[in-house]
């Protein structure tokens, strides 16, 4: 692992209540930086990771907020921000699979208006609203922000056709966002492969087996891989900016 020295340093990540998101917030905490966790009001996991990173003496804050609502992304943002006194790093980390089995690729029937909205504005329109918020402390900090994609988004079959659409908007999202806060803000994605987390879509084992089958360095993403990656692009990689990075074990090469 890369280490930094991250004093003085402050991060916001939406999603960061378990999974990619609380090991990016963990690292950096353990660098020394100060962090604001997002994750959904009703989720407990949240509160519960934050009381744990708090007895370990880590500089962690909570900041409860659903991204799918804009005045509450809004708010969230704005809140964190203050309580942290000012931002260095945004990761947009929040993110939904909209269920939790795959939908066959051909099943265009089970892939409704429902669906679709509600992936649409959680892992696209909530990117943007935490982007938009945050932009003026993030030019104040010349500071950097990281998305999440996925190799979906590259075209890669996941869990629904939804699912990747609102992926390759983030890819093309990071794209326009770095244009757009430039130059005092680099904004880049990651776009993870599977990823042993506790990401609630249920994989059979014959498709994990065969995703091992396929990757050249034969296992899969762990959240620290994805986690080490983002703090990367965050607080290094200075001339790095609307790029998308593939961490995925080789398997969409």
């Amino acid at each position: 692992m890369i280490s930094y020295n991250l004093t003085g340093k402050t991060a916001l990540v939406t999603g960061g209540g378990s999974g990619i998101g609380l090991e990016a917030a963990r690292i950096m905490a353990e660098s020394g930086a100060k962090v604001a966790i997002n994750y959904l009001p009703s989720d407990s996991r949240g509160e519960a990771a934050l009381a744990e990173l708090k007895k370990q003496g880590l500089a962690v804050i909570g900041a409860p907020g659903d991204v799918g609502n804009a005045d509450d992304a809004s708010r969230m943002v704005l809140k964190a921000i203050d309580d942290l006194g000012h931002l260095d790093l945004l990761i947009n980390n929040a993110g939904t699979p909209g269920r939790n089995t795959p939908v066959p690729i051909s099943d265009l029937d089970q892939i409704t208006e429902e669906l679709w909205a509600n992936l649409l504005n959680v892992n696209l329109m909530g990117v943007f609203r935490c982007a938009k918020t945050a932009a003026p402390a993030l030019k104040a900090s010349k500071g950097a922000i990281v998305n999440t994609a996925s190799i979906a988004g590259f075209g890669a079959i996941a869990s629904t056709p939804a699912y990747s659409a609102s992926k390759a908007g983030v890819i093309n999202l990071t794209k326009n966002l770095a244009h757009a806060l430039a130059p005092e803000v680099r904004v880049n994605a990651v776009a993870p492969g599977v990823v042993d987390s506790s990401w609630i879509m249920e994989w059979s084992e014959e498709r994990h087996n065969a995703v091992l089958a396929n990757t050249p360095l034969k296992r899969v993403c762990t959240t620290k891989d994805v986690a080490e990656l983002m703090i990367f692009l965050g607080f290094a990689g200075s001339m790095i900016t609307g790029q998308t990075v593939s961490i995925d074990g080789g398997v969409y090469i």
